[in-house]
C-alpha cells in the first residue's frame, strides 16, 4: 500500500484557531520575531519542536489514573524503573522532570574547567550545561554528517579516529565521559550504527572512559538500524534496543521525546558513587529520587509509553510519514538534509536562501516566512543557536537549518500536505525573501529568547550585535 495510515483511531480533538497573514504580522512584530515567543494559540501547524508535543494513548491516561502521588517507595516508581530497565539494563535509574535536568545534575557532578566532554553532536541544553560547568562541549560527528546533501545511512556516526586522537592530545584524565546522541538532533535527526556505537565504545575501554547515550530518540535510531544496517532486518526492535544500551555505561533521557509523554526525564548509570552524588543534587534540586520532580502519573505514563514506542506498526508509520514531508518537498525543489531523519525534516535554509549570508540568518528568515505566510511554525538550527561565541563575536555554524519537528501521532496527512503546499509557494518567491539582525540577546541559548529585527544596513547589523552582546554582559 503507497497510502500511509495511522496505527490508531482519534478519540479526542483539540481545535485549530485559523489566522490569517495581516493578523500573523502583528503577532510576530509583537514577538520581536521570535517564533519561540508567539502564543501558540496564534500558529496553525506546530512544528517547533516534537518535545512534550506527543498525543498519549488511552493507555496512557488510564494510567496516569492509577498513578501513587507517595512522596516515597511509590509503587509508579517500581512500574516506571521495570520499563526502563526492560529496555536499558542500568543498575541506578534516577528521574528527572526532563532530559535538561538529567544533564544538569550529570555534568554538574563530572564537569568543570579544564574537561573536555566529546560527542557525535550536541544539542544546545547539552551544550549549555556543559559549559555552564567551565567544561568544554567538543563535537566529533564524521565528515559526512556536515553535508546536508551528501547520502549516508548513519549520518549522525562519532568520527573514531578523530575521537581517539583528541582522547590521546588531551589525555584521558581531562576527558570524564564520551556521549553519543542518537539520534543526532542538531546534525539533521541522522542515526547512529551499531558498528559505530560498538566502536566507540571500544574505544572509551580502551582509556578506561565512561560511555553515555543521549537517548531522547533511541527508539527511531533503532528503527533506521532495522532498516539500513546488514544483519538486523529480522531482529526486533525491542531487541535492537537492548543491544544499543548494552554497550553504554549510562544515558540521559527526555521522555518527552520516545518515550511519548508530555513531561518527564530520567539519568541511569552504573557507576555507584556517581549515582550517589547525583541522588543528593535530585534531592536538592527536584524532588526525592523515587520521583525526581515528577508526580506518579507521569512515571505511570512512561512506563507505558515505553512499551508503545518500540511497537514496529507505530516506527513504521511515524518514520513513513517524516519520509513523506521529505520527499514531497524534495519533489518541489526544497533542499533538505539527506536522507529524512526520524523524527523532523531538516531545510538547508543556507543552500535554498543563498543571498542571505549565514551571519543574516537565512533559517531564521525562512522560518519567520513560514509563520507569515501559513502559520507554520519551525525552528532554526544554525548560526542562531550556535554562532555566538564566549568572546563576544559571532561565527557562522556549520549548517544553517530549519527544523520541522513533527509531533508524535498528532497531525494527518492532511495537515503534511498543508505544510508542503505552503513551504512550495514559499520557494517559489524565495528571492523576496531578506535577513533579520538581532537587537537583543541573553548570554547563553540566546535562541530562545532573542529580539530580532529585519535588516536595514550592514553597518547597522554589526552595531546591533556588538550592542546586543553589551547588554547580555551586563
Amino acid at each position: 500500500m503507497k497510502t500511509i495510515i495511522e496505527p490508531f483511531r482519534i478519540k479526542s480533538v483539540e481545535p485549530i484557531r485559523m489566522t490569517n497573514r495581516a493578523e500573523r504580522l502583528v503577532y510576530l512584530e509583537n514577538a520581536h520575531y521570535n517564533l519561540f515567543a508567539l502564543d501558540s494559540e496564534h500558529v496553525i501547524i506546530d512544528l517547533l519542536t516534537d518535545s512534550g508535543t506527543s498525543s498519549m494513548s488511552a493507555n496512557q491516561w488510564a494510567a496516569i489514573m492509577r498513578g501513587d502521588e507517595s512522596y516515597a517507595g511509590s509503587p509508579s516508581y517500581d512500574k516506571f524503573k521495570k520499563a526502563v530497565n526492560h529496555l536499558m539494563p542500568f543498575t541506578h535509574i534516577i528521574p528527572t522532570h526532563q532530559g535538561r535536568a538529567a544533564e544538569k545534575i550529570l555534568f554538574t557532578i563530572i564537569g568543570g574547567p579544564g574537561k573536555y566532554i566529546l560527542n557525535n553532536t550536541h544539542f544546545d541544553t547539552t551544550r549549555a550545561n556543559i559549559e555552564y560547568t567551565g567544561a568544554t562541549a567538543v563535537d566529533l560527528v564524521i565528515e559526512e554528517g556536515k553535508n546536508p546533501s551528501l547520502y549516508h545511512p548513519f549520518k549522525g556516526n562519532m568520527d573514531i579516529a578523530k575521537l581517539e586522537a583528541f582522547i590521546k592530545e588531551k589525555g584521558v584524565e581531562n576527558i570524564p565521559m564520551v556521549m553519543l546522541t542518537i539520534t543526532n538532533n542538531s546534525g539533521g535527526g541522522q542515526p547512529v550504527s551499531m558498528q559505530n556505537i560498538q566502536e566507540t565504545k571500544y574505544i572509551c575501554m580502551k582509556y578506561g572512559i565512561p560511555l553515555f547515550i543521549d537517548a531522547c530518540r533511541f527508539a527511531e535510531n533503532a528503527w533506521f538500524i532495522k532498516q539500513r544496517e546488514p544483519g538486523y532486518a529480522e531482529v526486533p526492535v525491542e531487541t535492537i534496543v537492548q543491544e544499543m544500551f548494552s554497550y553504554a555505561d549510562g544515558c540521559t533521557m527526555s521522555a518527552k521525546k520516545d518515550a511519548l509523554v508530555n513531561i518527564g526525564g530520567w539519568l541511569a548509570m552504573n557507576d555507584s558513587t556517581w549515582a550517589e552524588a547525583a541522588r543528593n543534587l535530585l534531592i536538592l534540586t527536584e524532588g526525592f529520587p523515587t520521583y525526581g520532580g515528577l508526580a506518579g502519573r507521569d512515571l505511570e505514563a512512561m512506563a507505558v509509553g515505553l512499551e508503545e514506542v518500540v511497537q514496529e506498526d507505530y516506527l513504521h508509520y511515524r518514520i513513513s510519514s517524516t519520509q513523506y514531508l521529505g520527499e514531497h518537498l524534495t519533489k518541489a525543489g526544497i533542499p533538505i538534509v539527506t536522507p529524512a531523519g526520524g523524527h523532523a525534516i531538516y531545510i538547508d535554509a543556507r543552500n535554498m536562501l543563498p543571498h542571505i549570508g549565514p551571519l543574516k540568518y537565512p533559517g531564521q528568515s525562512l522560518a519567520i516566512e513560514m509563520y507569515l505566510h501559513a502559520g507554520i511554525r519551525a525552528c532554526e538550527i544554525g548560526t542562531v543557536m550556535f554562532g555566538a561565541q564566549a568572546d563576544g563575536t559571532e561565527k557562522a555554524a556549520p549548517m544553517d537549518l530549519v527544523r520541522l519537528a513533527i509531533p508524535r501521532r498528532v497531525y494527518t496527512q492532511s495537515h503534511i500536505d498543508y505544510v508542503i503546499e505552503a513551504l512550495t509557494e514559499i520557494n517559489a518567491n524565495k528571492a523576496q525573501l531578506s535577513g533579520y539582525q538581532i537587537s537583543w540577546q541573553p548570554k547563553q541559548l540566546r535562541h530562545f529568547s532573542a529580539r530580532f529585527e529585519p535588516i536595514k544596513n550592514e553597518a547597522k547589523r554589526k552595531e546591533a550585535f556588538k550592542n546586543a552582546f553589551a547588554e547580555a554582559e551586563k
